[in-house]
């Protein structure tokens, strides 16, 4: 297995590759405020008129048109309109009814005068109220027509739509308090190798605490994901074989591992991966993550990860992001991005397209990136420092300081702020 030569692709192919594998999850019903951010997978349509009666928008008099025509007009205040509730009396010539915003325009008004421009009177015999109204109202003045928002009947929302916060007030509005929306994938997670040990145990001498289980699990989370962590498993076939299986067992949608895609005597993935299944690819032109894996095992999408954690999660951005919002029903998946003046000379001859971390800073003259040092893939805390990765093309050897790189941005995807549940990690 080692010796085997097999084609080194692009980015674009291998991403090409994955969604071409990878299919769009079932619906399922979920409380609308747990569909924030989702897609939509059902058609909502209105069920009666928003707003139902014709109401008013401001505080102020219930009046006919006619009564205001020529300002000042005095009108007699015979009733209150709260919100809420229906006003039996009627508005007849010359009168006028106190009403609240969001109140039900009383039968006989079309207008509604705000209170600023009136005045209180009273009068002669100081048997009632009169109210003044000073200024010219026109027609239908502040007066909110029944369906002027959404008519009963009306198709509100569709399938495909992304569900924002103003999306998750109309299914409000409309009475909907669930709605149907493509589930979250299940991604398995699993490290491999025996100098890995989990992040609550001691490393021994040559052993090192599992970092990229936890990175991407945060990845996975951030990108809608469910993660399930399967801890680690050793370097011994069987076992890998044996968490493969575990991760079908508990229904994952995608299997991610990191370690074991290389070509040393211990790097088993990729044979547990063509024994049980379907191998795609192996080997990209890129750095850092060049050795990265993928295929097919018992029907479902596995990403093999280098072992290297700047390697891990520079290729769960290009590739498993993309694959988990397809999966979520999105049509859509861009990076954002930023373009910038490099602050150091970069030179590369390998002619593999690079990933390089850099920290932004805006100045006058535009946004400047500088190298956030060490660009080892084994240098975890190069990404914790670093606002983005800066791309540079596979056919350039070498670009001068200002020279100016698309810079994918790591500090500016929107959150999910749903909580998920991550099972105990379970060891293999």
């Amino acid at each position: 297995m080692q010796n085997e030569r097999r084609p080194v692709l692009s980015v674009e192919e291998a991403q090409e590759q994955i969604l071409a594998t990878v299919r769009v999850l079932e619906p399922e019903r979920v409380p609308i405020l747990e569909a924030l951010e989702r897609v939509l997978a059902e058609e909502v349509v209105a069920d009666r008129n928003i707003p139902p009666l014709p109401n008013s928008a401001m505080d102020g008099y219930a009046v006919r048109a006619a009564d205001v025509a020529q300002v000042p007009a005095r009108l007699r205040v015979i009733a209150e309109a709260p919100a809420g509730r229906l006003c039996p009396t009627e508005v007849e010539p010359g009168t006028a009814i106190r009403i609240m915003t969001g109140a039900p325009i009383p039968p006989g008004a079309d207008t509604v005068v705000p209170f600023e421009h009136t005045r209180i009177a009273v009068a002669q015999d100081e048997s009632c109220a009169i109210v003044e109204v000073l200024r010219e109202t026109r027609p239908g003045a502040n007066v909110r027509q029944a369906g002027e928002d959404v008519r009963a009947g009306q198709v509100v929302l569709s399938p495909g739509c992304v569900l924002r916060p103003q999306e998750i007030g109309m299914l409000a509005a409309l009475g909907r308090t669930e709605v149907a929306v493509i589930r979250r994938p299940r991604v398995a997670i699993m490290a491999t190798g025996d100098e890995v040990v989990p992040p609550w145990e001691t490393p021994g001498p040559g052993q090192i605490r599992d970092a990229n289980s936890y990175t991407v699990a945060a990845q996975v989370r951030r990108y809608g994901g469910i993660p399930l962590l399967l801890g680690v498993a050793r370097d011994e076939e069987a076992l890998v074989r044996e968490g493969v299986r575990r991760a079908l067992a508990e229904r994952a949608d995608l299997i991610v591992t990191s370690g074991g895609v290389s070509i040393g005597d211990f790097d088993l993935v990729k044979q547990v991966l063509a024994a049980e299944g379907e191998m795609r690819f192996w080997s990209l032109n890129m750095k850092p993550g060049r050795p990265l894996a993928f295929g097919v095992v018992g029907g479902v999408p596995l990403v093999g990860l280098p072992g290297n954690p700047v390697s891990a999660m520079v290729a769960t951005e290009l590739f498993v992001r993309p694959a988990l919002r397809k999966m979520q029903g999105f049509t859509e998946w861009p990076w954002p991005e930023r373009r910038a003046r490099l602050a150091d000379p970069i030179t590369r001859k390998d002619g593999r397209r690079h990933y390089l971390r850099v920290r932004l800073r805006e100045t006058p003259e535009g946004w400047e990136a500088s190298l956030t040092g060490d660009q080892g893939s084994g240098i975890l805390y190069s990404l914790v420092l670093a606002d983005g990765l800066a791309i540079i093309p596979e056919d350039v050897d070498h670009l001068p300081a200002g020279s100016e790189v698309r810079v994918l941005l790591l500090r500016e995807y929107g959150m999910q702020s749903t909580e998920y549940a991550i099972p105990n990690p379970q060891r293999t």
